[in-house]
């Protein structure tokens, strides 16, 4: 049999047989129109509808995020379909190894997406955990864990997941950008590719891999001289070839490694190639004590410094790096709740669990100051944060590391939000950008302070050089471009930069519908806030007041004022599981 690995999604259509009974032409054309819909999407996304039952229809997606992404786009969609609304559609979405017959595909997966579908609630997307497991890690959405059911046909329960609302902020969201960007080689540059471990690696190998990759590119960003790649940029190519990276980043070096924990012992295996022919620069071998980790890492970077930019001395490296932990305990923690925190948006589990390993590393070292930042960090999307205590924590953190650049950006934006104070966020976003200069996430994110602070223009300049830096920015970064233009009143473009986004959040939505009203097409600003309703029915302005931080209050009331002329309601009209 030939079979393949495919996520497969249903849709059906909800309450047909009650309709054409009532009205059968007019019933079917509804049920038409709603799959047909769902047809471009599946399309949209690179996805291949492989055959239909009745009011129904099964697609295929060899990219669980795609087949995620379509339905989503679908159900929001529906909302300003004639006749149709979100709740005409259910769906459910499974990874599964299928049989091919020809055009069609069959079997137990495609079954359990069907069942997925019938468990669901009209106007709701229910997805396995096996799917979940995949899409979880680059998921554009948030996750409701809906438990244990027996489904028919299977021995065993199977725990299924609701999708919830978009995500407004997860680091490996995807900007659309260009597929295969040719940038310019650039002077002293550099990317670092994912360190690799060893097939078959359980989860504390992944995490400190991870962590000792965004490490090492964190340290080499502190160096002026030096060019250095984000991490998601590298993430984003998943290709290990030199020249195809060299032309994509337009860098002269690759940076790659594998890393093997033993018991206390860590092996490094760390190569420099050059991206012009594929040669190999150096290539090193390191094996250390776990807690002797860091050290060899600075080892790494003095290297790769006095090779792509020439000699520096090691004391100045270690000058500019951040204090680090007394001990590996407190360090292995930290890097073991950073796993959990970049999930955070996806399920409050996550930034709970992320908590609890920033608390224990800060228990295992009380001067290690980043897990308190993060900490807070985590904390923040969660309902019962506090700005006061958060102050409080990130003010004792400043005491113990003055020199971490997101401790500084994260207590700039907290400035405005608890005291109004945008002379001291000015201070602190600037101070983040002197102490991280090549972080194209650090740039992005102080981008949107200047927005606030009445200077567009600013954020503009820094979006479009963390673009350099990083072609492949989060949607979240990107759209930050989106309220540069709004402030700007410049509204073509920036309806038109929120649009070219590959994936719409709740943000770039609004600020659709605002620039629409702006123009005075309020009858298509209304549809853009519907679609917006449809993927998360809590929207209101209390969200828009607590995300855009504008100092020019005039300003910031214009943008309230034609976000409800474009039918945003003021307050909450539906609970989160409504």
């Amino acid at each position: 049999m030939d079979r393949k690995l495919a996520t497969i999604m249903v849709g059906d259509y909800v309450g047909s047989t009650s309709a054409m009974e009532r009205n059968e032409e007019s019933a079917l054309s509804q049920v038409l129109s709603g799959l047909d819909l769902v047809t471009r999407c599946v399309s949209k996304h690179h996805g291949r509808v492989f055959n239909t039952a009745g009011d129904a229809l099964l697609a295929e997606f060899e990219s669980p995020v795609n087949g995620l992404k379509a339905a989503i786009e679908a159900r929001s969609e529906l909302a300003t379909a004639p006749g149709l609304t979100p709740q005409s559609m259910r769906f459910g979405l499974h990874l599964a190894d299928v049989v091919r017959v020809g055009e069609d595909l069959r079997g137990d997966g495609v079954n359990i997406a069907a069942r997925l579908q019938q468990l669901a609630e009209p106007g709701e997307i229910d997805v396995s955990e096996a799917l979940f497991d995949h899409v979880r890690r680059v998921s554009p959405c948030a996750f409701e864990d809906r438990g244990e059911h027996r489904l028919k046909g299977l021995d065993e329960a199977m725990r299924i997941m609701r999708v919830g609302a978009s995500s407004d902020r997860h680091v490996f969201q995807l900007a659309p950008t260009v597929e295969a960007p040719k940038s310019a080689i650039k002077p002293n540059s550099i990317a670092v590719l994912p360190f690799l471990t060893r097939t078959g690696a359980d989860e504390d190998q992944e995490f400190l891999a991870e962590g000792l990759t965004e490490e090492l590119i964190h340290d080499l960003s502190l160096i002026r001289s030096l060019f250095v790649s984000s991490r998601t940029a590298s993430v984003a190519l998943q290709t290990d070839d030199p020249k195809l990276i060299g032309d994509t980043l337009g860098v002269r070096y690759v940076l790659a490694g594998k890393v093997r924990k033993m018991g206390s012992r860590v092996s490094l295996s760390v190569t420099l190639t050059r991206t012009s022919d594929g040669g190999l620069v150096w290539s090193d071998r390191i094996q250390r004590p776990f807690d002797e980790v860091i050290d060899a890492m600075e080892e790494i970077v003095a290297r790769v410094a006095a090779t792509v930019s020439g000699r520096i001395d090691h004391e100045a490296i270690s000058a500019v790096r951040m204090k680090r932990p007394e001990n590996m305990t407190a360090y292995e923690y930290y890097l073991r709740g950073l796993e959990q925190h970049r999930m955070g948006t996806v399920a409050d589990s996550f930034y709970r669990e992320a908590r609890e390993w920033f608390r224990k590393s800060q228990e295992a070292d009380p001067n290690f100051a980043r897990p308190i930042a993060m900490d807070v960090c985590s904390w923040s999307g969660m309902a019962d944060f506090d700005l006061a205590s958060a102050e409080e924590k990130l003010n004792r953190a400043m005491q113990l590391d003055s020199s971490d650049p997101e401790l500084h950006r994260i207590l700039g934006t907290l400035q405005i939000k608890l005291n109004n104070d945008y002379d001291a966020s000015r201070r602190h976003h600037e101070r983040a950008m002197q102490l991280a200069p090549n972080d194209a996430y650090i740039l992005g994110r102080c981008a949107a302070f200047y927005t606030f602070d009445g200077q567009p223009e600013r954020a503009l300049e820094l979006l479009e050089h963390a673009a350099t830096l990083d072609p492949f920015l989060p949607v979240w970064i990107v759209e930050e471009q989106v309220a540069a233009l709004y402030a700007l009143g410049r509204f073509t473009e920036s309806n038109e930069e929120a649009r070219s986004l590959n994936f719409q959040t709740r943000r770039s939505r609004l600020y659709r519908a605002a620039s629409r009203v702006a123009r005075g097409d309020i009858e298509r600003a209304r549809e853009i806030v519907a679609e917006a309703l449809a993927d998360d029915p809590t929207l209101s302005l209390e969200y828009v007041k607590s995300q855009e931080l504008l100092r020019d209050t005039e300003k910031l009331n214009a943008l309230f004022n034609n976000l409800r002329k474009a039918g945003l309601p003021d307050h909450p009209i539906a609970s989160a599981n409504s």
